[in-house]
């Protein structure tokens, strides 16, 4: 049975001990290939949580600009406000991961989800979505943007 090495047992002391190399400037003895993945790991993660907040953005905005119903419009605008926020703060601190957002993937997320709880709250087809995204990131981020 192989041996199973540090990086597989215990990560966080795997990544106290990576730090304490790095930081002796002893990168013969770093884990160069697992450093590598994990911050691969990172960007993907900070492009998902990125991507995550446009698509509730977006699937309020959908049922803001197509439902009948007023009940929830308040909640659903309250929510925009706070995925906007997040998006905002996601993009201060990752400028370089705004233009890598993946809106046609990330609408059409939020169009099926929007679709279903139109379908489930107001007995609307999901046909009254447009099937493509009619806004532009820069109007989703946009805090005084309202269709």
């Amino acid at each position: 049975m192989p041996s199973r090495t540090l990086y597989e047992i215990d990560f966080a002391a795997w990544t106290e001990q990576q730090v304490a190399l790095l930081r002796a400037g002893q990168l013969d003895a770093a884990d160069i290939d697992h450093i590598a993945e994990e911050i691969e790991s990172l960007g993907r993660r900070e492009l998902r949580a990125m991507e995550d907040a446009v698509m509730r953005i977006l699937g309020h905005l959908l049922k803001l600009a197509c439902a009948p119903a007023s009940d929830f419009r308040d909640r659903w605008r309250e929510s925009v406000t706070i995925q906007r926020l997040a998006f905002e703060a996601l993009a201060d601190d990752n400028p370089g991961l705004v233009g890598r957002v993946r809106l046609p993937t990330v609408y059409d997320r939020a169009r099926r989800l929007a679709g279903v709880s139109l379908a489930q709250h107001d007995g609307l087809p999901m046909s009254i979505l447009p099937a493509t995204c009619p806004w532009t990131l820069a109007e989703i981020a946009d805090t005084g943007f309202w269709p």
